[in-house]
C-alpha cells in the first residue's frame, strides 16, 4: 500500500513517471536491468533480498541509475552501509512527499540527499565495531542456531565461530550471541 502510494504522488510530478515497482528486494535488479531508471527508490528490510544489497549490485550492473534509500529504519549503521553501496541519498519516510520529490531532484542533478538528523547521528555513533566475518556469524546466529549450525553454513570450525561470537559480544557490549544480534540490529550493523 505505502509504495502504491508513494508511486501514486511522485506521478503527480511534472517532471517525474514511475516505470516500475516491485514487491521484494530480489525483482529490484532485473526489473532496473528491464526498465532503466533513472533513479530506484529502495528500502532496506525487504521480502527476498535487501535494499542495500541491491543498491550495491546496481552500481554494478547499472551505473547509471542512481539510488535513493527511503526507509523507515533511520539507524545509524544504515546509512553508513547504504552510502557504502553506492547509494546517493538517504530519508526516512516520515517526511512530507515534496521533500522526498525534491530529493530525488536533487541526487538526479548530483548531489547526495542525507537525513540531517540521521548524518548528526551517524557521525557521533562512529563507524561500524563488527567485521565482515563478526556480522556473517551473528547473522547466522538470528534465528537461535547452535555453534554447530553456524559453523557447518559458514564453513568454519566450532572454535572460530565461538572466537567471532565472542569478539561480537564484546564489541557490542553485550552478555551473548542473542543480545549481540539485538543490538547490532538495532544500530543497523546487520
Amino acid at each position: 500500500m505505502m509504495r502504491g502510494a508513494l508511486a501514486l504522488l511522485l506521478d503527480l510530478e511534472e517532471d517525474m513517471q514511475v516505470v516500475a515497482q516491485v514487491a521484494a528486494g530480489d525483482q529490484i535488479v532485473a526489473t532496473a536491468l528491464e526498465t532503466r531508471p533513472d533513479i530506484a527508490l529502495l528500502d532496506i528490510e525487504l521480502p527476498g533480498r535487501s535494499g542495500l544489497d541491491a543498491a550495491a549490485d546496481l552500481r554494478e550492473r547499472l551505473p547509471s541509475c542512481k539510488v535513493l534509500i527511503v526507509t523507515t529504519f533511520g539507524r545509524p549503521g544504515y546509512l553508513r552501509r547504504a552510502m557504502e553501496a553506492g547509494a546517493s541519498g538517504f530519508l526516512v519516510k516520515d517526511g512530507p512527499v515534496e521533500d522526498l520529490a525534491a530529493a530525488i531532484r536533487r541526487v538526479l542533478a548530483g548531489e547526495r540527499v542525507i537525513d540531517p538528523a540521521l548524518a548528526a547521528a551517524a557521525l557521533s555513533a562512529g563507524p561500524n565495531p563488527l567485521t565482515q566475518r563478526e556480522r556473517d556469524v551473528l547473522t547466522a546466529a538470528v534465528d537461535g542456531a547452535t555453534v554447530a549450525d553456524i559453523a557447518g553454513k559458514l564453513h568454519l570450525s566450532q572454535a572460530t565461530v565461538r572466537n567471532y561470537l565472542s569478539a561480537a559480544i564484546g564489541k557490542t557490549g553485550t552478555r551473548n550471541r542473542m543480545e549481540a544480534v539485538r543490538a547490532a540490529r538495532r544500530n543497523g550493523w546487520l
